[in-house]
């Protein structure tokens, strides 16, 4: 999630496809004498445009480093304990909607795993995930981020199995919900507690770089990792950080988290993008990790396959030589020729006894084959990234990553070795960069056997429209596409602004129920007809002490659609509750609450339906809430569908609808 940063100023002037002052590269200077204002928080140190000048230039950064650790008192303690030694090597951490189609099945209400790890296995398999639970759905009711994880049956049991697939689990921690149900105890130690009832792995932080002392003394002996650049001071206690919205140098700089301490692990990440090859080649020649994100709060941001395949072939080298990359002597950008330099091809170079590993980057377009390396082979030298024995030259992909192992004369082959050549050969790579787009399709409920309308309810002709609808832009988007496309961090006034779209609508003829399914209503329903639902969790929330003639809540779409067959009606779709709601005789019932229409989408990866009326909750203190109140009948919101009953709120309730015989007239309203 972005979160405006207090040093982020004039943002009405920023250009989205520009990258921000705070998100380039910082200059050392001579010497590594830096402000540690600028030095102690810079996102990454760029390398200097003249090779000539790289080898002065990691001696600069060997004393900024050196100088900066003993400022601090530097101590590096809680990186020596062997129970988090993981972080250190978690280099694919991917974040996860709890509700993600290839994680939950909706149909059949339950967790699989095996789906999802299967389903991403192009991308090379992670050592972590982010569970994301919250965030865009908290808001609807007085819920908090708290309830949204406890609230889950079967959630511990969904920790386990990926423990046991090898996986370590992180839960997200939402500093700014502060407007939902407070339970009288601090957020550190509702945290805390969590993470033992889940017994979780990590914490991510976010909309924080880090976490304040009342949160890390909770959480002592627990990974903490915070959203975008984790300040020096505080590498002390956070063993891992995103870098996320980086802007790299031509020839790839250092990143300075890491650089400062090498064990602190870090998931470079730029949300928006579909070309992923920059920070792809920025974490390879760092020794660092990727956050892997292909649905960003219910859009799709799937990656090509070009980059999944640099993705594989660099995280089977790095898990693989994890100790030459955390232990090893590092000497960013040294070892290049300088006709691979002129070529856009660049070297570092890592080297721990015997072994030897040359990370290399092509920043150009076009494939470059020769031999990137100035010093000769004088023992075994391979291609870890292609499987094969190097003799003279190897191939550098476009826009891609090498890497070449040396070993020193005599030296036993790492144990690792073998294995890892035999997967990188059988791996034929990709060069297809091309967007592998979805589309999120309407989802259609079996028909029911529809009755004759009620007089009140309110007709609505056939017709083709011009319909204006209007929503709030948030990182949901609204029905296909993404909110924003190779772009850097969005900021207001580009985010959660007022947005409004035509869209063409073609609609039959329709009567719409005059006011809601009321709670008397429904629970004749549920007399008479002997419903009981799939998943009774969270079944009539609300409903316990309300009028029989409030609005029913507590009840899924299909706990609505379930109502509306028995009753010989439908859900009204969003359109014909829009078109019913500019007309007379359309009320609401008290207290309001949004309304389920039939618009369940789904694009194979999340699930959501558009809800409409808005209602009398709203959550205040932050924008990251959903949006409450009561709405305009043109104002839609994006639902992403919770699975187990949590979509089941007791802001939600419903109408329904009865198709109209064809009457041979186009309406016109």
């Amino acid at each position: 999630m972005t979160h405006a940063d207090p040093d982020e100023a004039a943002t009405n002037t920023i250009n989205p496809l520009v990258p921000r002052p705070i998100d380039r590269s910082t200059t050392l200077p001579p010497g590594g004498r830096i402000d540690p204002e600028a030095g102690d928080i810079a996102k990454i140190f760029a390398a200097p445009a003249d090779p000539a000048d790289w080898p002065a230039w990691r001696e600069d950064l060997a004393a900024w480093r050196d100088e900066a650790r003993a400022r601090l008192a530097y101590s590096g303690k809680a990186y020596e304990n062997p129970a988090v030694r993981w972080a250190s090597r978690a280099y694919a951490v991917a974040q996860v909607w709890l509700w993600d189609e290839r994680l939950f099945d909706h149909a059949e209400q339950r967790f699989t795993v095996d789906r999802f790890l299967d389903s991403i296995a192009a991308q090379g398999g992670l050592d972590g995930l982010v569970l994301w639970h919250a965030y865009p759905v908290i808001g609807i009711d007085d819920r908090n981020q708290f309830d949204y994880y406890r609230d889950v049956p079967g959630l511990a049991a969904l920790v386990r199995e990926f423990h046991d697939r090898g996986l370590r689990v992180f839960v997200d921690y939402n500093p700014w919900d502060t407007g939902t149900r407070r339970t009288g105890r601090g957020d550190a130690d509702e945290l805390a507690d969590l993470m033992r009832e889940l017994d979780a792995d990590g914490i991510f932080l976010d909309t924080l770089k880090e976490g304040d002392a009342t949160l890390t003394r909770a959480l002592a002996g627990r990974v903490l990792e915070g959203e975008s650049r984790v300040a020096n001071p505080r590498i002390e206690d956070h063993l891992l950080s995103w870098a996320q919205w980086f802007a790299d140098s031509e020839a790839p700089g250092v990143q300075r988290a890491h650089w400062y301490e090498r064990r602190h692990m870090m998931h470079s990440i730029r949300r928006w993008n579909r070309d992923h090859a920059e920070e792809l080649q920025t974490a390879w020649m760092n020794g660092t990790g990727i956050l892997v994100w292909d649905a960003v709060f219910g859009v799709w941001v799937g990656w090509n396959r070009r980059d999944e395949a640099t993705l594989r072939r660099m995280l089977r080298v790095q898990r693989a030589a994890a100790d030459v990359l955390v232990d090893g002597e590092w000497a960013p950008l040294d070892g290049a020729t300088p006709e691979a330099v002129a070529a856009g091809v660049h070297v570092s170079r890592w080297t721990l006894g015997d072994v030897t590993l040359w990370t290399i980057v092509n920043r150009r377009d076009l494939d470059w084959v020769g031999d990137p390396l100035a010093a000769p082979a004088t023992g075994r030298r391979v291609d870890v990234t292609a499987g094969t024995k190097v003799d003279g030259a190897i191939k550098v992909p476009a826009r891609g990553i090498a890497g070449v192992l040396d070993l020193a004369p005599g030296a036993a082959a790492p144990a690792w070795l073998d294995a890892l050549l035999r997967e990188a050969a059988a791996d034929p790579g990709a060069t297809d960069a091309a967007f592998p787009a979805r589309e999120a399709v309407r989802v259609r409920p079996k028909a029911s056997v529809l009755q004759i309308p009620p007089n009140t309810a309110v007709r609505v002709p056939a017709g083709r429209r011009d319909l204006r609808v209007a929503y709030r832009r948030r990182e949901t988007g609204f029905y296909q596409g993404a909110p924003y496309v190779e772009e850097w961090k969005p900021l207001p006034p580009r985010l959660h602004d007022d947005r409004e779209e035509v869209l063409a609508v073609e609609t039959g003829p329709v009567a719409v129920a005059a006011n809601e399914v009321s709670v008397m209503q429904y629970r004749l329903f549920l007399d008479r007809s002997g419903y009981e639902p799939t998943v009774p969790h969270r079944f009539l929330t609300g409903t316990a002490d309300a009028d029989p003639m409030a609005p029913v809540t507590g009840v899924s779409l299909d706990d609505a659609r379930a109502y509306a067959a028995w009753a010989g009606a439908r859900l009204p779709d969003e359109f014909e509750w829009q078109l019913a709601a500019a007309l007379p005789g359309f009320t609401r019932r008290e207290p309001a609450v949004w309304n389920w229409t039939e618009s369940e989408h789904c694009d194979g990866i999340t699930r959501f339906a558009m809800l409409k009326g808005g209602s009398a909750h709203r959550s205040e203190g932050s924008d990251w809430y959903t949006d409450g109140g009561v709405r305009d009948p043109e104002f839609s919101l994006k639902f992403l569908l919770p699975g187990l009953g949590l979509e089941r709120s007791s802001s939600i309730g419903f109408r329904i609808a009865w198709d109209l015989p064809a009457t041979g007239e186009e309406g016109t309203a």
